[in-house]
């Protein structure tokens, strides 16, 4: 009998064993495949994940068709590798990583085979307006560093003449940019193709304050080299872009502007709603979702008003709100001390919600004026927060406190940051970006505003259920244009009646969900997802529940699709809510931000 037990414990022991050999080899085996792909990526350029640019390396490389078709190529081969291992096989943290690369890689190959790099700007963001960026030239330091960044502006007029032929295979098959969106989209383009003086230009920044480390001789020769590259090779090559979209793309753009009125439409267009909401919805689910929300937050809103003392009727009430100076800054100076002061009140909050916050701090920076008049009101990121100061009427300051808490912190900033810092985790998850995952946090992060206490007026509350009522519209808007037909004036018409956004707010806003399908789609949906698993678990815990653990776990992740999110917060609640480890060099958010 004592023989059998060991014997026994020895076979089950063995088997274990085998078991963590397999898992390992396994596990090696899907590095060994995600480490060589991302070299390769990160050497490419043009390449985006959920909408968001790569740096490339700084590169303006190859983007013509042979490139892209073996972009194809290689994530059809890479799918093929991944779906030949069994996830079971992996460790419980490869599976992970996994679901999140695989869903990349899939994403990735969906873009190539509907083609389209052939459109590649919308009415938000462009190729020729990102550039700065992809080059760095905030990021300038030595010698080495001002030649290459030299070398990249020289490879601008040959990456233009591709995107232009990209462009007009776009046109030839009905591929584009909706005409009726693309009034003004050339303003950036101008900017720089009209320039009389190349040192006015944002190319020549990096070099009117070089290092004390260049030598005179240095300094003047790259100053030289500047002014010639941008004299003669950018200026031109904007030049010709501008002459092309004003005299070809545009007359020729398509007139109709659903997505699914594109070559394959029906399935490009789920295809984006997967990649943008990570969930496997159809437009019709979307839409009702949408117009249930819109309901709620209506009833929200009225409720707000009367607690405003305000006694009109709603459209009254939105009249109000979009014409009383007292909503308004006179500056922009006055506009950005405003929202300084919604993100210290912020800051003093933060270490009750959060056990981990990041070392990185946000500027707070206005939007350069050549794009400011079709901009968004703000956008955010790890180290600063862009804020609107363009036509300041339609800037209302009770609409501030929401959209500090989502583009800075706790949301993009705070979230963004989280995940720079993280240390374990795989540079393919924590260089890219799931806008189902970051957008919904960052409106949760808006809805936390009320429990932080932010909104302190009717006003603030109101702007804060008008920035839910926006992205509820959208639901209903985005499936309105691309699924059931609507015009760009009934999609104006019903943020119009439903949101307290100023005109030039909503029709920017349409343009953009008009020229960048489904993307609009991520907030409401990643937002209810968030929300959902926090009152699942506050459910299951109870008394256990402890709000800070919750958000760190969420934001331990980095960016994921909602079904791995949900898995993770299930395993949260079988555990009884411990906090995580998050193994970065994040401070302790005990004594605030």
């Amino acid at each position: 009998m004592p023989n059998k037990i060991l014997l026994g414990g020895l076979l089950a022991a063995g088997l274990a064993l085998a078991g963590v050999v397999h898992a390992n080899d396994a596990d090696e085996r899907f590095r060994a495949i995600y480490a060589r792909e991302w070299a390769w990526r990160t050497g490419q350029s043009g390449i985006s994940s959920s909408g968001e640019a790569q740096p490339g390396a700084g590169r303006l490389d190859d983007v013509g068709p042979a490139s892209q078709q073996r972009r194809l190529e290689e994530w059809q081969r890479v799918l093929g590798e991944l779906d030949a291992l069994d996830p079971r096989q992996l460790s419980p943290e490869q599976q992970v990583n996994y679901a999140v690369y695989r869903a990349q890689i899939a994403g990735l190959l969906a873009e190539q085979r509907f083609g389209t790099w052939q459109m590649p700007f919308n009415s938000d963001s462009s190729f020729w307006g990102d550039i700065g960026y992809v080059l760095g030239g905030d990021r300038l330091r030595t010698l080495t560093d001002y030649q290459r960044y030299l070398d990249r502006l020289g490879q601008i007029p040959a990456y233009f003449d591709q995107q232009i032929a990209n462009m007009r295979e776009g046109l030839k098959r009905g591929f584009s940019v909706p005409r009726e969106v693309l009034a003004g989209r050339d303003v950036s383009i101008a900017a720089v193709a009209g320039l009389k003086d190349p040192t006015q230009s944002s190319f020549y920044a990096p070099f009117r304050h070089l290092p004390a480390t260049l030598s005179a001789e240095q300094a003047q020769a790259l100053q030289g080299q500047a002014l010639a590259r941008i004299r003669d090779a950018v200026i031109p090559a904007y030049a010709k872009l501008l002459d092309f979209f004003r005299h070809e793309y545009v007359p020729q753009a398509r007139t109709t502007l659903a997505a699914e009125a594109l070559p394959d439409g029906k399935a490009f267009y789920r295809q984006q709603i997967l990649e943008y909401t990570t969930l496997d919805l159809d437009p019709d689910a979307i839409h009702k979702i949408g117009l249930e929300q819109v309901a709620k937050i209506h009833a929200q809103m009225l409720d707000t008003m009367r607690d405003s003392g305000f006694k009109g009727s709603f459209a009254e009430f939105l009249q109000f709100l979009r014409s009383d100076p007292r909503f308004y800054a006179r500056t922009p100076d006055e506009l950005l001390m405003r929202t300084a002061w919604v993100a210290k009140q912020v800051d003093g909050e933060l270490g009750k919600f959060f056990g981990r916050l990041p070392r990185q701090r946000f500027a707070i920076v206005p939007v350069p004026a050549d794009i400011a008049p079709y901009y968004t009101s703000g956008r955010g990121g790890a180290d600063a927060y862009l804020v609107n100061t363009y036509d300041l009427k339609s800037r209302p300051l009770y609409n501030m406190p929401a959209l500090t808490l989502h583009e800075s912190m706790p949301g993009h900033s705070l979230q963004l940051a989280l995940a720079a810092e993280q240390r374990g985790q795989p540079a393919f998850r924590r260089d890219s970006y799931i806008s189902a995952y970051g957008e919904g946090w960052a409106l949760y992060s808006e809805y936390l505003g009320n429990e932080m206490g932010i909104y302190k007026t009717p006003y603030e509350r109101f702007g804060f259920l008008t920035y839910q009522m926006w992205r509820a519209c959208r639901l209903v808007v985005d499936t309105g244009i691309h699924h059931l037909g609507w015009s760009r004036r009934q999609a104006i018409d019903y943020l119009l009646d439903n949101t307290a956004l100023s005109r030039r707010e909503i029709e920017n806003e349409v343009d953009r969900y008009i020229s960048w399908p489904a993307q609009a789609l991520s907030y409401e949906l990643g937002y209810l997802k968030i929300l959902e698993l926090r009152h699942k678990a506050e459910r299951a815990l109870g008394a256990k529940f402890d709000l800070r653990a919750f958000h760190d776990t969420v934001l331990q992740l980095g960016s994921v699709p909602l079904p791995v999110l949900e898995r993770r917060i299930d395993r949260f609640i079988a555990e009884g809510g411990p906090e995580p480890d998050f193994g970065c060099d994040c401070a302790k958010g005990g004594r605030g931000g």
